[in-house]
C-alpha cells in the first residue's frame, strides 16, 4: 500500500508539473514577439555513483553513455534573452553490482526523461553567428523498462541543469546548433528503485546525486520574426 500511495503521489506530481510548464508557455507565447523550435541531438557521457548503506550493505552502478534526443520551444522575451521549455529523453542500460552479505549484479533497462523550463542569456557577435548560456530547472523521470516483481517501474525528482552554446544562422530562419550540457538529478532515484524484492531485498532506502555532461547540437528554426 506504501509503494502504491508514492507512485500514485508522482503520478499526480508529474501531471501538475505539466499543466503549470504548459500554462506558462501559452501565456508567454500569446503576445510572442519571437518565437523558436529547437531540435536536439546528443551524446551523454557515463556516470558512476556509489552509495553507502551500512556496514553490510554498499551498491555501485554506472548510466551509460549513448544518444539523447529531444526538442524545446522558446519565446524571445526580450532582444537578448529566452524562455524554453524543453524535453531531453536517453534510452540507456544501468549496470548495477550490490553487496549485501555476498555480492549480487544486474543490469537494468531504463530511459531518462527531463522535462525543463529554463533561461537563455543571448551573445550576438554578428548576424550569423550567436553565443549563449542557460539555466535549466524541472523534472527527471526515470522508467525501468525491466522491473523486478513488486519493484517501481518509474521514478520522478527534481533535475537542473546548465548549458552552453552557439547559434550560427545558415539562413534568416535556420541555425546550426552547437551545445555543452550539464544535468543533474538531485536526490537520485533511491536504491529501491533497482533492489526489490527480486533483488537485494526489501527495506532499502538510499540515494545518490547523478550528474551527466552532454554533447551536441541540433537545428534552430525561426517560427516568428523576432
Amino acid at each position: 500500500m506504501r509503494n502504491y500511495i508514492k507512485v500514485n503521489l508522482l503520478n499526480v506530481f508529474q501531471v501538475k508539473f505539466l499543466y503549470t510548464l504548459i500554462i506558462l508557455c501559452t501565456i508567454s507565447t500569446a503576445n510572442a514577439q519571437g518565437l523558436r523550435l529547437n531540435g536536439y541531438t546528443s551524446y551523454v557521457f557515463d556516470h558512476s555513483f556509489d552509495e553507502f548503506v551500512n556496514p553490510n550493505t554498499f551498491y555501485e552502478a554506472t548510466i551509460k553513455g549513448g544518444f539523447q534526443w529531444g526538442g524545446g520551444l522558446e519565446y524571445m522575451a526580450a532582444d537578448y534573452y529566452g524562455i524554453e521549455l524543453s524535453y531531453l529523453r536517453q534510452d540507456t542500460d544501468l549496470p548495477v553490482t550490490y553487496w549485501r552479505f555476498g555480492e549480487q549484479n544486474r543490469t537494468l533497462d531504463i530511459s531518462v526523461n527531463y522535462i525543463l523550463l529554463g533561461g537563455n542569456r543571448y551573445f550576438s557577435s554578428s548576424e550569423r553567428f550567436e553565443g549563449y548560456g542557460g539555466l535549466m530547472v524541472g523534472m527527471v523521470i526515470y522508467d525501468n523498462k525491466s522491473p523486478l516483481p513488486d519493484e517501481p517501474d518509474s521514478r520522478t525528482k527534481l533535475g537542473i541543469g546548465g548549458k552552453l552554446g552557439a547559434n550560427v544562422w545558415m539562413t534568416d530562419k535556420v541555425g546550426l546548433k552547437l551545445q555543452a550540457q550539464f544535468l543533474s538529478t538531485v536526490q537520485g532515484f533511491g536504491g529501491g528503485f533497482y533492489l526489490g524484492t527480486g533483488g537485494g531485498g526489501a527495506g532499502v532506502s538510499t540515494y545518490s546525486t547523478i550528474y551527466q555532461f552532454i554533447l551536441g547540437g541540433g537545428l534552430v528554426f525561426k517560427l516568428q520574426d523576432e
